[in-house]
């Protein structure tokens, strides 16, 4: 069995803000594989499914941000998992937005969400960390994470989690590599292959081929040999006429 974990804020208030991108990530899986309605427990929202023979719980903390640990931990112990059978969904504002990034273990880095339950069942869990940025000074930190993705983040966003969600089946199978290469497709899907160039207009030559320029002519022109001067006399000619 698996504990898949969405950090986020409770309420259509904070639904769409950057710091609920885990919660997103766990609504795309729950609808995309038909796992079973959301219901309450363990100070959370839950949702169970399977990937082939693998159990896996869905669990959305509804403790605020600064509490998950305690929701966390108390369904860790219910279904009696070690640490390392969890992984945590949350925001990265140490990614660029559209980036993922699978980890284990390590440190919470300062977010709020994973210090709790560091606190709670210690530092050795999964993390799939989803970039969101960062607004460029600390002090805007918590205002940024707790406003709504922009317009312009749809495309991109939209992109991450379906790629999440479809490589939920090898995370939860454990392998990490696979699921990174189907988020991957997702936010960088392969180019075409079987585009052909364009045809080139007729009479135009690649730039690597110059048009031949016509011979030069020689600008000195050997003259025509001038014809021998006559010496003869007139009584000579008249002569070498009638030979």
């Amino acid at each position: 069995m698996k504990l898949f974990v969405g950090l986020g804020n409770p309420g259509t208030k904070y639904a769409g803000n950057r710091h609920n991108i885990g919660f997103m990530a766990l609504d795309r899986i729950a609808e995309d594989h038909g796992f079973s309605p959301w219901r309450t427990k363990f100070q959370a929202q839950v949702s169970e499914g399977k990937f082939g023979s693998e159990k896996v719980i869905l669990l959305k903390p509804e403790t605020f941000m600064n509490l998950s640990g305690q929701s966390v931990g108390e369904a860790m112990r219910f279904y009696k998992l070690d640490s390392t059978d969890i992984t945590v969904f949350h925001d990265e504002l140490d990614l660029a937005p559209g980036k993922c990034r699978a980890k284990a273990g390590g440190g919470h880095a300062g977010h709020n969400g994973l210090r709790s339950i560091h606190q709670h069942i210690g530092p050795h869990y999964d993390r799939i960390r989803m970039g969101i940025g960062h607004p460029g000074n600390k002090n805007a930190v918590s205002g940024y994470v707790l406003r709504d993705f922009a317009k312009a983040d749809q495309d991109w966003l939209d992109d991450v989690l379906r790629g999440i969600s479809d490589g939920a089946s090898h995370l939860a199978a454990g392998d990490s590599g696979k699921f990174m290469n189907a988020v991957a497709l997702r936010v960088n899907p392969p180019r075409s292959s079987t585009s052909q160039p364009k045809p080139k207009p007729e009479g135009t030559r690649p730039p690597s081929q110059k048009t031949p320029k016509p011979a030069t002519p020689n600008a000195e022109v050997a003259p025509k040999e001038a014809a021998a001067e006559d010496t003869r006399s007139a009584m000579q000619k008249l002569m070498d006429k009638f030979k």
